[in-house]
């Protein structure tokens, strides 16, 4: 049987912009806040994985770990770097599981974090498009200026004719989310609300992405500065750390898996890896979807909302879209999923996503969530992070430990 692993503590900053704050202050602060939490020196950690996508192209920063290991304590422990566009943060997570069952350690340190804007605030939408568009196949780039959120339009598109939903069904995901973000201190549009004629309607800031395709603007995530950080122990690792394993939350199933980096000549309706991920994670966890109550899915455009809702095992396939305009994915629904206002309002620093829904979904498993927020008595969360277009996709299942 393999052993046990509880998340002994987590931390993130509030999303959004990080302002002046360096990739070595990012990194520090990161590694003494989740530390603070249970009030321990980071010299309890034995191993550690930070994932970030951007540090070369956007803060000309690599060899993150050695900058880990520059924060007293962490000197001369195995920690890597991982890359895996935006499923980066739960793969930091996964690099820190399999540390621990090897055997390198009994506790561990997952970071995920990215700097998207500069030291004003400001975002340079062309250069942040165009590094991104780096995580493609280079077959899907051409004429596409901003190339994520054209390759998400085309899934878009196929996703409306296919199930015959239309644009306000998934509009209606983003007034949900950005209706949850308003009751969450971390959230980067705390402070925005829209209605669902808001989102439909263009004008202002919300307009059509891509010429022809149904993509508006309030239907994409945020580009957001953040960090986040988890300590990950065994329960050997607990004992060490003097942390009571009644008050942490066991990552009690978890898997990853891959498909093709490019969109032709797949299903990205109905992602292959990404349901062979879900399903494996639920296998190791022994539940089924229908035990899941609360969620927090990969919704970088409100599409995946919806696709999310599917992978999920909660709504059929097809039906993502209604199991959100049911209310069955609203705080109090059936599942409650994102929250913590998601992509779409919570805001997605890229590294730091995958951390932060297994964080949001720990602290929903302990009651830690905002009051408006909470779900009432969740026994079992679920986590969906991906990569590309739903190309790299990792997925958890969380419990209260026992």
């Amino acid at each position: 049987m393999r052993q046990p692993i509880y998340i002994a503590a987590y931390h993130q900053s509030k999303f959004g912009k990080l302002m002046g704050m360096t990739v070595p202050d990012i990194i520090k602060q990161a590694v003494e806040g989740v530390c603070r939490e249970i009030k321990v020196e980071p010299s309890a950690i034995d191993v550690g994985s930070i994932g970030a996508a951007c540090n070369f192209s956007l803060n000309k920063q690599g060899l993150l770990a050695g900058l880990v290991a520059m924060v007293p304590g962490l000197a001369a422990k195995p920690i890597e770097a991982v890359e895996n566009a935006c499923a980066s943060g739960g793969q930091a997570i996964l690099s820190v599981i399999h540390k621990l069952l090897v055997g390198d350690g009994d506790v561990g340190i997952a970071i995920g974090y990215e700097k998207m804007r500069d030291a004003e605030g400001k975002m340079d939408g062309k250069l942040i498009g165009e590094v991104l568009g780096y995580f493609s196949h280079p077959d899907d780039r051409p004429g596409k200026v901003f190339i994520f959120p054209h390759l998400f339009a085309e899934v878009m598109d196929l996703y409306l004719k296919t199930h015959g939903v239309k644009e306000q069904d998934l509009a209606r995901i983003a007034v949900i989310e950005y209706g949850n973000a308003k009751y969450n201190p971390y959230a980067q549009m705390q402070k925005v609300q829209i209605t669902l004629e808001q989102a439909m309607k263009i004008e202002g800031i919300n307009r059509y992405v891509v010429e022809g395709l149904p993509l508006k603007t309030y239907d994409c995530s945020q580009i957001t500065d953040g960090y986040a950080a988890m300590i990950i122990a065994t329960g050997e690792g607990l004992r060490k750390l003097g942390v009571a394993k009644a008050g942490t939350v066991e990552i009690a199933g978890y898997a990853q898996a891959t498909d093709p980096l490019t969109k032709e000549g797949r299903d990205v309706l109905r992602p292959r890896g990404a349901y062979t991920a879900m399903n494996r994670a639920y296998s190791m966890a022994g539940v089924t979807p229908a035990d899941v109550t609360v969620a927090e899915v990969h919704d970088c455009f409100t599409v995946m909302g919806a696709i999310g809702a599917e992978v999920l095992g909660k709504a059929g396939y097809g039906r993502g879209a209604w199991y959100w305009a049911e209310g069955k994915a609203s705080v109090g629904g059936e599942c409650t999923i994102n929250a913590s206002g998601g992509l779409i309002a919570k805001g997605h620093p890229i590294g730091a996503t995958g951390v932060a829904m297994v964080g949001s979904c720990a602290w929903q498993l302990l009651g830690k969530a905002p009051t408006e927020l909470q779900v009432k008595n969740p026994k079992v969360a679920a986590t969906f992070n991906i990569g590309g277009t739903i190309c790299s996709s990792v997925c958890t299942v969380l419990k209260p430990a026992s």
